[in-house]
């Protein structure tokens, strides 16, 4: 009763002793990942020995292998895989696109495209005349001139969105089902302006789902600076364009989640997660994404053993399947997790790049909320704070099978994340260490306060 009495009343009000003693733990660790991490060169060696890792693809198999060795190399307690199936998409080729005319006037003006992740081959070229549109509602008031044309659509992020996670999420509809949505009227295949927010011509790829109702048609994402300039062309007169893409699926693939783990001496059956994605997009070596959030995790692991912590529960730290194109990965760990009957009490996240953390979101109640808000000024020497909302693709899976779980992210600074995600331009060289390692201080402060308090009901 006496703990129970002092999480629903007296949550908010640690003693000074307390505070201070978690004050000196946390430094702990953040002196030891400060000086001695080894994020950054774990990052090296995962984009630059093993490069780009689209689910099914051997670079994905390896980095498997890769992430099991290394967190073994940090004496977890136990390391081993979870077996999932995931899609195993190809990109089978050198996708093309290109003006061919403009008011009747021949021209080879090739445009920046890459074919949307999950999308279908094109078989062979397809030629047609361009029908740009701002969005879905221009599209339905112009769906009689669809048919027989190749839609281009405006997918700009909205600039007057400073969040841009936000924007993100109001942009990416036409990229997951624009194609379904020109098919219905007829269009023989389609075009989005990128999902980034970056002054280049970078296109940018990115999982679609085609509607089973309607042709699956050719889809590219185009550099920025050709979207932008075929749009405008398209307002002032007549366009064709041509495309080819040469996408396809084989059988699912064999795959695994690698998990490891530091048994709890206190409370062993509860257990906090902590993740990232290990896939990525092929046309890059995902360094942001989600690079930095394996290597965070990893390193997580490798400070609880070096300052030789004892964890009060479990602490699991998982390198995730298949978060681009399926979520595969996450599945499987929320349903072997309801199949062992396992309680958890909390699931962080580290998925929106490897730049300066901001804060740790946390979805839960408003009444736990305002109790974890007592933690902030544990956070606020290290640049974070505790901030509603937060999780992750591979996390909230958890949620489905248990209602309490309270779900986490990190969440660094975004202004330049949209510049690389999902482009060629996400690469090693684009992450910088300190930021990196700041990203697993934050996360190693808010795992250590939640192992030693649980959490607020």
């Amino acid at each position: 009763m006496r703990k129970l009495f002092f999480l629903v009343f007296c949550w908010p009000f640690l003693t000074q002793a307390q505070v201070n003693q978690d004050s000196i733990i946390i430094k702990k660790m953040s002196d030891e990942i400060m000086t001695n991490g080894k994020a950054y060169d774990l990052l090296r060696q995962l984009t630059k020995q093993i490069g780009g890792r689209l689910a099914g693809s051997p670079q994905q198999q390896n980095a498997a292998v890769w992430g099991k060795r290394n967190m073994e190399s940090f004496a977890a307690d136990k390391v081993y895989l979870q077996p999932c199936k995931t899609p195993n998409w190809q990109r089978g080729g050198k996708d093309f696109a290109s003006v061919v005319s403009v008011n009747g006037k021949a021209m080879n003006q090739p445009l920046a495209a890459l074919a949307l992740g999950n999308s279908l081959g094109s078989n062979g070229l397809v030629e047609a005349e361009l029908l740009a549109v701002a969005d879905f509602d221009e599209l339905e008031k112009r769906k009689a001139e669809v048919k027989g044309k190749i839609v281009y659509i405006h997918s700009v992020f909205d600039p007057t969105i400073i969040q841009t996670f936000i924007a993100y999420g109001k942009a990416g509809v036409f990229r997951a089902t624009a194609a379904s949505r020109a098919a219905k009227y007829g269009a023989i295949g389609v075009m989005i302006h990128s999902l980034s927010t970056a002054p280049d011509n970078a296109p940018h790829t990115g999982g679609m789902k085609y509607d089973e109702n309607y042709p699956k048609i050719p889809a590219v994402a185009l550099g920025p600076n050709d979207a932008k300039e075929l749009y405008a062309k398209a307002k002032k007169g007549t366009i064709r364009v041509q495309m080819q893409t040469y996408g396809y699926f084989l059988p699912d693939a064999d795959e695994n989640n690698v998990v490891a783990e530091i048994k709890g001496a206190t409370f062993p059956n509860e257990i906090i997660t902590i993740g990232g994605h290990l896939d990525s997009w092929d046309v890059n070596e995902g360094a942001h994404d989600d690079g930095a959030g394996i290597v965070q995790t990893m390193e997580i692991l490798r400070v609880m053993k070096a300052i030789n912590y004892i964890p009060k529960r479990t602490i699991r730290f998982v390198l995730f399947a298949n978060e681009e194109n399926g979520g595969r990965g996450g599945a499987k760990y929320a349903e072997l997790a309801k199949l062992n009957n396992e309680k958890h009490l909390f699931a962080l996240e580290s998925d929106e790049g490897g730049f300066t953390p901001r804060s740790i979101g946390i979805t839960c109640s408003p009444e736990q909320f305002n109790k974890l808000q007592a933690w902030t000024p544990l956070l606020k020497p290290y640049g974070t704070e505790i901030t509603a909302g937060g999780g992750g693709a591979d996390v909230n899976p958890l949620k489905t099978i248990d209602a309490n779980v309270i779900l986490a992210g990190l969440v660094p600074d975004s202004q330049r994340y949209f510049d690389l995600h999902h482009a060629k331009t996400d690469v090693f060289e684009n992450v910088n260490k300190r930021e990196l390692l700041l990203g697993a201080v934050n996360m190693a402060a808010i795992v250590y306060l939640v192992d030693q308090y649980g959490v607020p009901k």
